[in-house]
C-alpha cells in the first residue's frame, strides 16, 4: 500500500536525521518528499515541479531520469553486484574506470584511488600525504594549508580543511596543529581599492606568506577548489593559480586541486584545473564522475607520488567496503561517455555555459545584487544593501535565504549561503529552461529587494 504524503512526512520526522538541518526547525515545518525527476526537473509529492538550477548537490551533470546510467546499473548488477577491490581483485568496470579517468585528467595524474564521496577522498589524501612525506624522510612535513571560505567535506579531518567557521564548534575543529587558513581570493568582499588581478597576486602570496611563516620543512600540502562552491562560488582573479603553482613548486608544497565540484565540465571544461591552468599533485573528483547517480568519488596522484608509494610504502592500511563499487563504477564509465561523446562538456563551453552567464550578468544593475560572478554552468550573486560601498545585509536578516524561498515557492531551486544566491544547473539545461529560471529569480530579486528596502 502506498503511503500518503502526510504518513512518509510522520515517518521521516520519526526517524531520519537530516544533514546540515536544524531538526527542530524541519520538524515545525515538515520535509519535502520528492518523487519523480526528469531532465531539469523535480516533482514532489504534491505534484509541484521545480526546476532544479543546483543540479542535486552540484552533481546531476547529465540530468535526472537517463535511461542509459539506470540500464548501466542494471547490466552490471546481473554480471557483478559487487565486490571489494581488497584482497588483489577488481572488477573490469572499476579498472576501466580507473583507466578513463587518467585519460581525462591533466597530464602525469595517473593513478586513482576510489571512495564513495568527495569527504572520503579528501579524506584519503590527508593520510596520503602524511604517508609519503614519511616515505621521503621529511617527518616534519605535517601542516596542510587551507583558506577562508574554503569547502572540503565533513569528517574530522576534512572540515578541520574547510575554512566555513560555522562548521568547527560544534565538534571542537579544527584539529590541533594540523591546518592552516589563508584569506581566499574574494575579491568583491577583501579587494578593497585593488585590481582584480593585482588582488589575486596578493591574495596568492599569502600562501607564500605562511609557508615562510610555518617554515617550508613543516609544510606538506595546500588545497584548494578551482573556483568555490559551498562558501560563495568565488571565482579567482586569472593572475592567482599560477602563482600559487609558482610558489608550491618553490617550496616543495605538493598542491591539491579539489574538483568535487568543479569537475566533469562544471566550469566549460573537463575540469577546474585545465580551466585556471592548476598543476596539481593530486586532484580529488565526485559529483560529476556519475553525476550523482550512485555515489562513488575518487583521489588521484601523479606519478610521482604514486610510484613512491607504490615502490616503497609496503601495505597502504587504508580502504572503504565500497572502493570501486563495480556498479557505481559502470555507471560513472557510461556517465563520462555521455559527457564526452554525447558533446555535453562542449555545449557547455560554447553553448548553454555562455547563454547562461549572459542572462545572469543581465541582473547585474539590478539594485539589490553586488556583483554576479561564474564561470562555464556554475554562478552566483552577491546579494548586498549598499551596491556603492558594498555593504552587506546584517546577518539576522537572511537576505539571501529569503529570495531563496521565493524562488523555491515559485518552482526553482537556487541555494543560499551568507549573503550570496549560488546556481549550478545540469549541463544539459536549455535555453528556454534557462529563460523560465531566470524569469523566476527576476521576480524573487525584485519581491526581495521591496520587501527589505
Amino acid at each position: 500500500m502506498k503511503l500518503t504524503n502526510h504518513s512518509l512526512v510522520e515517518l521521516d520526522q520519526n526517524h531520519h536525521i537530516h544533514p546540515f538541518t536544524d531538526s527542530k526547525d524541519l520538524h515545525n515545518n515538515g520535509v519535502r518528499i520528492l518523487e519523480k525527476a526528469e531532465g531539469v526537473y523535480l516533482w514532489d509529492s504534491n505534484g509541484k515541479r521545480y526546476l532544479d538550477s543546483m543540479s542535486g548537490l552540484w552533481c546531476v551533470n547529465v540530468g535526472y531520469g537517463r535511461q542509459e546510467l539506470i540500464e548501466a546499473a542494471s547490466a552490471q548488477m546481473k554480471k557483478v553486484s559487487y565486490y571489494n577491490t581488497f584482497f588483489g581483485t577488481s572488477t573490469e568496470a572499476t579498472t576501466r574506470l580507473a583507466h578513463k579517468i587518467a585519460s581525462l585528467t591533466p597530464e602525469g595524474l595517473d593513478h586513482v584511488f576510489f571512495t564513495n564521496s568527495g569527504s572520503e577522498a579528501n579524506d584519503t589524501i590527508v593520510k596520503a600525504v602524511k604517508f609519503y612525506w614519511n616515505l621521503m624522510e621529511q617527518p616534519n612535513k605535517k601542516t596542510f594549508i587551507s583558506r577562508a571560505y574554503g569547502y572540503h567535506g565533513v569528517t574530522v579531518a576534512t572540515a578541520s580543511l574547510s575554512g566555513l567557521e560555522e562548521m568547527h564548534p560544534q565538534s571542537d575543529l579544527p584539529l590541533p596543529n594540523f591546518v592552516e587558513h589563508i584569506e581566499a581570493p574574494y575579491w568583491y568582499k577583501h579587494g578593497g581599492d585593488l585590481e582584480f588581478e593585482e588582488f589575486g597576486l596578493k591574495a596568492a602570496r599569502a600562501l607564500e606568506d605562511k609557508i615562510l611563516e610555518l617554515g617550508a620543512n613543516n609544510v606538506a600540502a595546500f588545497i584548494g577548489e578551482p573556483i568555490y562552491g559551498a562558501g560563495g562560488v568565488m571565482v579567482p582573479p586569472n593572475s592567482y593559480w599560477p602563482e600559487i603553482n609558482r610558489i608550491c613548486k618553490k617550496y616543495d608544497v605538493l598542491l591539491i586541486a579539489d574538483e568535487v565540484v568543479c569537475g566533469f565540465g562544471r566550469t566549460g571544461e573537463w575540469f577546474g584545473s585545465q580551466t585556471f591552468g592548476i598543476d596539481p599533485d593530486i586532484m580529488t573528483i565526485a559529483k560529476g564522475l556519475s553525476s550523482g547517480y550512485l555515489p562513488i568519488a575518487a583521489a588521484v596522484f601523479n606519478n610521482k607520488i604514486a610510484s613512491k608509494i607504490i615502490n616503497d610504502g609496503g601495505e597502504w592500511i587504508h580502504g572503504f567496503t565500497y572502493s570501486g563499487h563495480p556498479t557505481s563504477a559502470a555507471v560513472a564509465l557510461k556517465n563520462l561517455e555521455l559527457l564526452d561523446e554525447g558533446g555535453i562538456v562542449e555545449h557547455a563551453k560554447n553553448g548553454t555555459g555562455p547563454y547562461f552567464q549572459k542572462k545572469l550578468n543581465e541582473f547585474a544593475n539590478h539594485p539589490l545584487v553586488g556583483e554576479v560572478r561564474g564561470r562555464g554552468m556554475i554562478a552566483a550573486l552577491e546579494l548586498v544593501e549598499d551596491k556603492e560601498k558594498r555593504l552587506s545585509y546584517s546577518s539576522d536578516k537572511g537576505v539571501a535565504g529569503y529570495c531563496r524561498d521565493l524562488c523555491l515557492s515559485r518552482g526553482l531551486i537556487i541555494r543560499a549561503a551568507r549573503d550570496c544566491l549560488m546556481t549550478s544547473p545540469p549541463l544539459v539545461i536549455t535555453k528556454s529552461e534557462i529563460d523560465e529560471m531566470m524569469s523566476i529569480l527576476g521576480q524573487a530579486l525584485d519581491d526581495t529587494y521591496s520587501h527589505f528596502s
